[in-house]
């Protein structure tokens, strides 16, 4: 199955971002997409200036009109989508990063709540974000049993074993990777390792421009980069085959091989 991976540069206008993103989804859904995925933060680019106030206020429900429009735009072409978008939560002036997916008939399946906010490298999230508290469990898409992360997860490995361990295929990780001294090598070596180690695809869309570093990939379950969409804007394609996830868990049996009967044996 056909995959769309879209990196773009978002705008501080939320209008502005919805339009490329509806335009995206109709493009994907020509070239005979099954599912179209979007970067972390498509909603809009936030800036430092931008007070925590001001982003809860343009902040939205799961019912709001942002996904509700993407969901219409679904619907009407024939496509499953994965976007992100700031939820609105009970706590005041904070929001959650959250991540979803669509099916092709315009329902949301899955919804999830970035549980690692990046507090690190001079960042603090937190200061305008509340962490969810849950690991969504992998849905059934179009491209396979897909488990949802987004952007600074990846760096957390438990995170992606234990969707693995739940039936994942795919890894679907929204991103906003910030530039800065070796985060590209960050981003790529991570990618590829957390698809090494379980075995399965891991598709990155990533934004580019503003702070972000680009490089949205897709990762085959031996650690082969199929896509790297360097600094460019658009859609890149990448096709799924499930076979070679059975294939790879086989001759290189690293789920089955683990030892978890020993790893509590060490006390912390």
């Amino acid at each position: 199955m056909k995959v769309a991976v879209v990196q773009f540069k978002a705008s501080t206008n939320k209008e502005e971002n919805l339009k490329k993103i509806i335009s995206y989804i109709s493009k994907a859904s020509s070239k005979n997409a099954t599912l179209c995925a979007f970067p972390e933060f498509m909603m809009f680019y936030t800036k430092s200036s931008q007070t925590a106030k001001e982003l809860a206020n343009l902040s939205e429900t799961i019912k709001g009109n942002f996904v509700s429009s993407i969901s219409k735009a679904a619907k009407e072409n024939h496509i499953q989508v994965v976007g992100s978008f700031y939820e609105k939560s009970k706590k005041n002036n904070r929001v959650y990063d959250t991540s979803f997916i669509i099916n092709n008939l315009g329902k949301v399946i899955s919804v999830y709540r970035k549980i690692h906010l990046y507090d690190a490298l001079g960042f603090k999230e937190s200061k305008k974000m509340i962490a969810g508290s849950k690991i969504s469990k992998p849905v059934s898409t179009s491209i396979g049993k897909t488990g949802m992360m987004i952007c600074y997860d990846l760096r957390f490995p438990e995170m992606s074993r234990i969707l693995t361990l739940a039936g994942s295929e795919v890894l679907i990780a929204p991103s906003a990777w910030v530039k800065g001294p070796m985060k590209e090598e960050h981003w790529i070596t991570i990618n590829k390792t957390r698809a090494i180690e379980n075995g399965c695809y891991v598709v990155s869309p990533d934004q580019v421009g503003n702070i972000y570093c680009g490089r949205s990939l897709v990762v085959d379950p031996y650690g082969k980069i199929l896509l790297d969409m360097k600094k460019k804007q658009g859609i890149g394609y990448v096709n799924i085959d499930l076979k070679k996830v059975k294939q790879i868990r086989k001759s290189l049996p690293l789920l089955k091989n683990r030892r978890a009967d020993t790893y509590t044996t060490l006390k912390i």
